[in-house]
């Protein structure tokens, strides 16, 4: 399984930046990886909410459909993609401080079918492309 992790700082206030997280089609907007994105179920976002993304990965386009697995408003959500070749969960937690909030990102990528055997290089790929979120969440995040 490859597994990114990471804490980030945020300007804006843990309510503000949960709402803006936990949309998870706001992906397209941080993520270099992440191609489109958009909310595909109706009303705020909760439990059972879906996002369909399509990432750029490993220099081919991958549709997910995540869905709310987890959902604690305010302070932490969870996503769940499900593929032939993949699954990917992501937790996202925010807490407040006194400059604003802290973001932390959980990612656990794990390759299913013929994919599994090549997790040691999805590892490293997946280190490179969680960098490269982990930049664009940070630059989105101080633009508050």
């Amino acid at each position: 399984m490859a597994r990114y992790h990471t804490t980030v700082q945020s300007r804006r206030r843990a309510e503000e930046t949960f709402e803006y997280l936990s949309d998870f089609s706001t992906t397209a907007e941080w993520d270099p990886g992440v191609v489109e994105a958009e909310h595909v179920t109706a009303g705020p976002v909760g439990m059972g909410s879906a996002f369909r993304v399509v990432a750029s990965f490993l220099g081919r386009r991958v549709a997910l459909l995540y869905r709310v697995v987890e959902f604690e408003p305010g302070r932490r959500v969870v996503l769940r993609a499900d593929a032939p070749a993949l699954r990917s969960i992501d937790e996202i937690t925010v807490r407040p401080t006194e400059s604003g909030s802290e973001v932390t990102y959980h990612a656990d990528l794990r390759g299913q079918g013929l994919l599994r055997w090549t997790e040691p290089v999805l590892g490293l790929a997946f280190r490179r492309i969680g960098d490269r979120a982990r930049d664009g969440l940070m630059r989105a995040l101080a633009a508050a």
